[in-house]
């Protein structure tokens, strides 16, 4: 069996994308991988592409209930099975991804701008207080993150702006992520494991990177490399 789970970032939250296999075998795997991806996951909306698995509602509302467990929403399912699609709607599940534009005003959306190897989203706002964005990849936001705001991210986050909010970079483990920031003093910033609360700053604010150096989470001066 493809042990594969393909998650990427939509619209509308997350899509995750399950493999061929046993339903059983496949719906293990899953929420496993939702244990596995709790800091990332936590909170996220999620819709569930499926195949043509033929599932009834029973089938479905067990997986919405232990979702639901682990603070994931299951807000759609994808299928080519009338059976399963069929099912999703008696269940109150979206059975479609949404087209229509939300006002920018309300909500931060995420598009997939993925690029061979990498995979980013670009935010071309301030995020105010209440605004969270979750994303697999990279996430660089051209403005600042207020106090009550939060990005997580499976890879870096770049800030073209003041980050005041809360950070989670390589939220799926990787300790190589980087979070970079015109003035980097945020609530609180995390980066895989390591976690890290600002000091007091002194002198003026100016560009820098937070990483993990030998066990370490430490900050300094963020500049463009030289060879």
């Amino acid at each position: 069996m493809d042990s594969t789970i393909e998650i990427k970032g939509i619209r509308d939250g997350l899509l995750i994308t399950l493999p061929p296999g046993d339903w059983q075998g496949v719906r293990q795997l899953l929420l496993t991988s939702v244990a596995d991806r709790e800091d990332f996951l936590h909170g996220a909306r999620v819709a569930m592409q499926v195949g043509d698995r033929s599932l009834g509602a029973a089938d479905l509302g067990s997986l919405r209930d232990e979702l639901s467990r682990s603070e994931v929403t299951l807000w759609a399912v994808l299928s080519t099975s009338e059976t399963t699609r069929s099912a999703a709607a008696d269940l109150g599940l979206a059975r479609e991804l949404s087209t229509q534009k939300t006002d920018a005003s309300d909500r931060v959306e995420t598009a997939d701008l993925a690029l061979p190897g990498e995979e980013a989203i670009l935010i071309e706002r301030t995020l105010r207080s209440g605004h969270s964005v979750r994303y697999p990849g990279h996430v660089l936001v051209l403005g600042d993150v207020n106090p009550g705001a939060e990005i997580i991210a499976g890879g870096h986050v770049i800030v073209w702006g003041r980050l005041r909010g809360v950070v989670h970079a390589g939220a799926e483990g990787d300790e190589n992520a980087v979070v970079c920031a015109l003035d980097l003093v945020p609530t609180q910033l995390r980066i895989a494991s390591h976690i890290s609360v600002s000091p007091a700053r002194k002198g003026k604010p100016r560009p820098e990177m937070a990483l993990v150096r030998e066990g370490q989470l430490i900050a300094e001066p963020w500049q463009a490399k030289r060879s």
